[in-house]
């Protein structure tokens, strides 16, 4: 195999013909690039040969599940890819049009043991990438995908005979019945249901009604243009949408989901938005009354209520908390054997019997559903209002170089366990303990708490921080925080501030 070069310009004979492919795509849990600018087809055949490669020097049985979102690019990526893996000797079940989830899922009914899903989850038009796993239901994490990026990097693809396509048909109808089973609502439930006209549009409604919801649509028609706004449940822009169409229609509930399905969110019956933390401890305690004793595990940047709530603590739960990334969260999940993960994007890990533990935006609607049918005297702002009060910061990000963002964080997670060893206080409580899985989590004696770690995807640190108490202790915790942030000369200013 060619070494791929990273400084092939479009509109080249060269691009025609060599593989570029921009390094810095490999990320922690996924690849993503700028398509053409950063990756050409060439360099995404590169890209399969190395993943086909990489399940051989494995010894993972050479069969591979591939599907592709609803961007008008991506079948001519998805083809790249397949060329690749078929170069390396792969056997390739070819799904067509899916969603994340739809391909995850399609590990199991296929029965293989791998699957690359070309999308660009919620990125705007213009980018693309893979999301691919080998140990279903997990995906690539750090250690796989710098296992990748050599093999592609390095030139060490390795072609091998026996390749071959096959489309396969029924993966989508298959999926929606996994889904659906034979529940149906036993109380009138109103949704609107949101998906920006990305790849959810062709499943989520029908989804919905099968179960015996009013549908009331929002931007459910494909197009790839994604002319309304990109879909992406965690965008203002997103979320007001979804509001105002609420509001309008006297809906119980809004419902809306990113380009490839694997995240959801929530807007309650007043219009107002429920962060997926805030939901994850919402189905937490419904989950709970099914399943005393279980496990949840949330990532480090989610509301310390699964671990205080005291009607999670009647009835025995237990609160992992975990590094942020949905590769991270999926193989924490099945690690400890916990019953579900939440994570503060919108990704949720329901696992068996639940789920089957990779992260699906659908199954989330679905069960939200189970849960308002479980709770026929409750619309969705009930259940948010029976919550504890908490008062909490946006996802803050300051600046800081990829290059050096990490030894940054290293000495300020120091700083911050030597505070906690010295017996210092923080915003005038006692320390409990310093979570540092992923960054630094200081925990209060009252389960307030802040976080700062480093982002996977941008050159930025991230700062979260929530109170049990009070807006003026939420301000004294990002204070803290913040002042050991300001040692580091290297870090910018902030996005946003509380």
């Amino acid at each position: 195999m060619t070494k791929p070069i990273a400084d092939v310009t479009p509109n080249t004979w060269d691009f025609l013909l060599r593989p570029m492919i921009k390094p810095t795509g490999f990320r922690e849990y996924d690849a993503r690039w700028k398509y053409p600018e950063e990756i050409n087809l060439p360099g995404m055949t590169a890209l399969g040969l190395g993943l086909g490669t990489q399940m051989r020097k494995r010894g993972i049985e050479p069969v591979i599940a591939v599907g592709n979102d609803y961007r008008d690019y991506s079948l001519a990526i998805k083809n790249a890819l397949i060329l690749g893996l078929m170069q390396a000797g792969i056997q390739v079940k070819d799904i067509g049009p899916a969603l994340s989830p739809m391909a995850y899922f399609s590990q199991f009914h296929l029965d293989v043991p791998a699957v690359a899903m070309v999308t660009a989850s919620h990125n705007p038009n213009g980018w693309t990438g893979v999301k691919m796993g080998f140990d279903r239901p997990l995906t690539h994490g750090p250690d796989e995908m710098g296992e990748l990026r050599d093999i592609v990097l390095g030139g060490l693809g390795e072609a091998h005979e026996g390749g071959s396509y096959e489309l396969v048909e029924g993966v989508k109808e298959a999926y929606i019945q996994d889904l659906i089973g034979d529940f149906k609502m036993s109380r009138p439930l109103k949704v609107v249901c949101a998906t920006g006209n990305g790849t959810a549009s062709a499943l989520a409604p029908e989804i919905l009604e099968r179960i015996g919801v009013e549908v009331v649509p929002s931007h459910n028609e494909l197009d790839y243009t994604f002319p309304n706004y990109n879909p992406n449940p965690e965008a203002m822009e997103m979320l007001h949408d979804m509001s105002d169409t609420l509001k309008a229609s006297g809906a119980d509930i809004a419902l809306g989901f990113d380009g490839d399905g694997d995240r959801c969110g929530v807007v309650d019956d007043e219009g107002e938005e429920i962060f997926a933390d805030k939901v994850g401890v919402i189905m937490a305690r419904d989950l709970s009354k099914l399943y005393p004793g279980s496990t949840f595990v949330a990532d480090v940047k989610s509301t310390g209520l699964f671990a205080s709530d005291p009607e999670l603590q009647a009835r025995g739960v237990k609160a992992d908390y975990w590094k942020t990334g949905h590769s991270h969260m999926k193989r924490r999940v099945k690690e400890i054997g916990a019953l579900a993960g939440f994570e503060k994007s919108g990704h949720y890990f329901l696992a068996e019997p639940v789920g089957r533990g990779y992260d699906c935006g659908m199954r989330v609607a679905v069960e939200i559903c189970k849960l308002m049918d479980r709770n026929p005297d409750m619309s969705m702002s009930d259940l948010r209002k029976a919550l504890p009060k908490t008062y909490s910061t946006p996802t803050m990000s300051p600046y800081c170089a990829d290059t050096e963002k990490y030894d940054v964080l290293d000495r300020i997670v120091e700083k911050l366990v030597a505070k906690a060893d010295a017996g210092e206080t923080f915003a005038g409580k006692a320390i409990k303990e310093v979570v540092t899985v992923n960054g630094a989590r200081v925990i209060l004696e009252n389960g307030s708490w802040g976080l700062v770690r480093a982002s996977s995807n941008t050159p930025n640190l991230v700062v979260v921080c929530e109170s049990s108490e009070s807006d003026e202790e939420l301000r004294a915790i990002f204070k803290e925080i913040d002042d050991v942030i300001r040692t580091e000369p290297a870090v910018g200013e902030y996005d946003q501030k509380i």
